[in-house]
C-alpha cells in the first residue's frame, strides 16, 4: 500500500497525530492523503486552514488514530483480541466497574490487574524500543526490509522480504515494465506477495470497482485473473462485499 513506508517510519508523535508535514504540505499517515498549504479549504459551512482540515479528514475517515491503530492486525499491534478490547474501552472513559460489566468478567480489581499488565507492557515496548535505536546506531549488516502493508491478514515469514529481494523478483516477474503482463503468477508465498504489492499499486485507492471492472484490469497481467483476484482479498490488499458486486483497495 501507498502509505506504508509513511507509516513504517514515522517517529511515535508522529504516528499519535496521524500526519507528517513538510514545507509544502501534510500527509496522512494513515491513508496517504495530501492537503497543500497555503489554501482554505471550506467544511461544512466552516474554513479551514490546511492543518485543521487534516485534523478533520483524519477524524472523519479514520474516526481518530487511536482507532485506527486498534483495529490493526494483531500482528501489527501485538495485542490479544481481549487486550483490545480493553483498550477501546479505557479509550472510550469507562471506569473499571462500567468494563467489568460490559465484559461480564471477574470484578473491578480484575479490570486494575489488566491495566497494570498493560502498563507493564508499556515499559517493555519502551525499552525494547531504546535497545532497537541503539542498534541501528551500530549494526550496519541488518539489510533494509518491505514494510508490510497494514492491512495484511496474516503476516509471518512470507514477509521476510528485502528491498533488494522485491527488486529481482520485479526484474523477474515484469520483464516489460510493471504495467505489462507478468511472466506468469508464482507458487511461492513470498513471491506472490511481491507481485500483488505490486500490482495493487497501479489502483486509485477511492474507486469502487465492479467485478467487471477489476477483471478487466487484472487480466492485463494474467490469464488467471480470477486466482489474482483471490489473493489479492486474501492477502489484505483488497476488500469486497459479501455478494462480490463492487471491490476496493483497503486502507
Amino acid at each position: 500500500m501507498k502509505n506504508t513506508e509513511l507509516f513504517e517510519h514515522a517517529s511515535i508523535q508522529e504516528l499519535k497525530k496521524g500526519y507528517l508535514e513538510d514545507e509544502h504540505c501534510y500527509t496522512c499517515i494513515l491513508c496517504n492523503k495530501n492537503i497543500e498549504k497555503g489554501i482554505i479549504y471550506p467544511y461544512n459551512t466552516q474554513l479551514f486552514e490546511a492543518k485543521k482540515m487534516m485534523q478533520t479528514h483524519i477524524n472523519d475517515e479514520h474516526k481518530s488514530v487511536f482507532d485506527y491503530l486498534i483495529g490493526l492486525n494483531k500482528k501489527m499491534t501485538g495485542l490479544t483480541e481481549h487486550q483490545s478490547n480493553l483498550l477501546r474501552l479505557f479509550y472510550a472513559g469507562k471506569t473499571d466497574g462500567e468494563i467489568q460489566k460490559e465484559l461480564e468478567i471477574g470484578s473491578a480489581s480484575t479490570i486494575r490487574q489488566h491495566r497494570f499488565a498493560l502498563k507493564e507492557k508499556e515499559r517493555q515496548a519502551k525499552t525494547f524500543l531504546a535497545m532497537m535505536e541503539l542498534l541501528k546506531e551500530k549494526d550496519t549488516l541488518t539489510p533494509e526490509f518491505v514494510p508490510i502493508h497494514s492491512t495484511a491478514t496474516m503476516v509471518d515469514d512470507r514477509y521476510n522480504i528485502t528491498n533488494d529481494e522485491q527488486q529481482e523478483l520485479i526484474a523477474k516477474y515484469f520483464p516489460n515494465g510493471t504495467n505489462e503482463h507478468i511472466l506468469r503468477f508464482p507458487k511461492k508465498e513470498k513471491h506472490k506477495i511481491v507481485i500483488l504489492r505490486e500490482i495493487v499499486k497501479h489502483f486509485p485507492e477511492d474507486k469502487i470497482f465492479t467485478e467487471k471492472e477489476l477483471n478487466t484490469i487484472l487480466k492485463t497481467y494474467d490469464e488467471d485473473y480470477v486466482l489474482i483476484r483471490r489473493c489479492l482479498i486474501e492477502y489484505g490488499f483488497m476488500d469486497r462485499k459479501e455478494d462480490g458486486s463492487s471491490y476496493w483497495i483497503k486502507k
